[in-house]
């Protein structure tokens, strides 16, 4: 299939979402001769944020800070965590399965006062 030349043809699509998600949708090319489907996905990320945890504990005490991590894709995630850090630990695997929300946890472990 050729035009004028070319073997190809830019087909511009524009959409714009609400919110963040997974979306499909098929485009359907039809001529006299041939009809083509296309199946095209877009995946919108939310707007990224930085964050900053502050821990206050007691000395030689521990604390848990639950961290909210909420997949809004169409696959599941799989997260593999490296902390960085003296006395912090947490999962090194996290799995966020599609539309659901699952708490990492991070926890502090003072071996001294500071």
């Amino acid at each position: 299939f050729f035009l004028g030349g070319i073997d190809t043809v830019e087909f511009p699509l524009k959409f714009t979402p609400k919110h963040a998600g997974c979306y499909h949708c098929q485009v359907i090319l039809k001529s006299s001769c041939d009809i083509r489907v296309y199946e095209v996905e877009c995946v919108v990320n939310a707007d990224q944020a930085d964050a900053q945890l502050e821990f206050l504990s007691p000395a030689y005490q521990m604390v848990t800070q639950e961290i909210p991590i909420s997949n809004l894709s169409c696959e599941d995630w799989r997260f593999e965590a490296t902390l960085e850090g003296q006395c912090f630990h947490g999962p090194s695997v996290i799995n966020v399965p599609v539309g659901e929300t699952v708490q990492y946890p991070l926890t502090f472990k003072p071996v001294a006062e500071s």
